[in-house]
Formats: structure tokens, C-alpha cells, sequence
């Protein structure tokens, strides 16, 4: 018997309206194997978390190009944590400059992915990053 596929969230926080990125990404997800949910544009931190969590989502993708990935990324965190789900792999991507990315790994953000990073570059982390998580389970 094979092993189940990644499950993957990509969520759009917040009100950002822009998702051509998000949905790139998924595509490259999907081909990859992997089983993908899309939330759909400007989702509240909570209802993010709480599709997370009610999906099984081994990570969970934020994509965010308002400039605002600080704030909302610290409240999907704050509702990862009131739902007892840290343990879910935690990336981000988006017009995230290099100078907020030690910031986003302390809100615990495993990666930060900036517009134009190559897509096999996101495949193979969520892939090795879920890899690590399993294997220290």
C-alpha cells in the first residue's frame, strides 16, 4: 500500500485580492502529488487554522502580497496554537522582504518562499519538511 498524498493548504489572508501565485503553486503541488486545498481569496486567520485542523493538513501555505505578513501570519499562529496544531508545517510566500524573515520563522514560519522562487524549490521542501515531521512523529 502506497502512503496517503501531503495534504496542503494554501490560504490567502486578510484582504489581498491577487491569487494567480497562490494558484500556480497549487497546480505545481498537485502535480507533485500531493493533495491541495485552496481556501479562495481574503480568509480570516481563523477560518484558515480552522480549515487546517479540519482538514488534516500536513502544511499549511499563506500567501500574502499586501505587505502585511507579519500581522496576519502572527494571527493565523495565534489561532494555530488556540487550536492546538503548531505541529503542522508552516510556510509563506509572497512579497515577503528578506529583512522579515527571521520575524516570520519566529512566528513559526519553517520557510518563506518570495515571489518568482522556482516551484520545485517549494515542492521539494514541503516534501522533505513533511519527510522530517513524520520521521520525528
Amino acid at each position: 500500500m502506497s502512503a496517503a498524498p501531503i495534504k496542503v493548504i494554501i490560504a490567502k489572508p486578510g484582504l489581498d485580492g491577487h491569487d494567480v501565485g497562490a494558484k500556480i503553486v497549487c497546480r505545481a503541488l498537485i502535480e507533485a502529488g500531493m493533495e491541495v486545498v485552496y481556501t479562495g481569496l481574503r480568509k480570516s486567520p481563523e477560518f484558515i487554522a480552522e480549515t487546517a485542523v479540519s482538514e488534516d493538513a500536513a502544511v499549511l501555505g499563506l500567501s500574502v502580497l499586501s505587505g502585511a505578513h507579519l500581522p496576519l501570519t502572527a494571527k493565523v499562529s495565534a489561532a494555530l496554537a488556540k487550536l492546538d496544531a503548531q505541529d503542522l508545517v508552516l510556510i509563506a510566500g509572497g512579497n515577503i522582504p528578506a529583512q522579515d524573515h527571521a520575524a516570520m520563522a519566529q512566528l513559526g514560519v519553517k520557510a518563506v518562499f518570495p515571489t518568482s522562487t522556482p516551484l520545485d524549490e517549494i515542492v521539494a521542501f514541503v516534501q522533505q519538511a513533511v519527510a522530517e515531521r513524520n520521521f520525528s512523529e
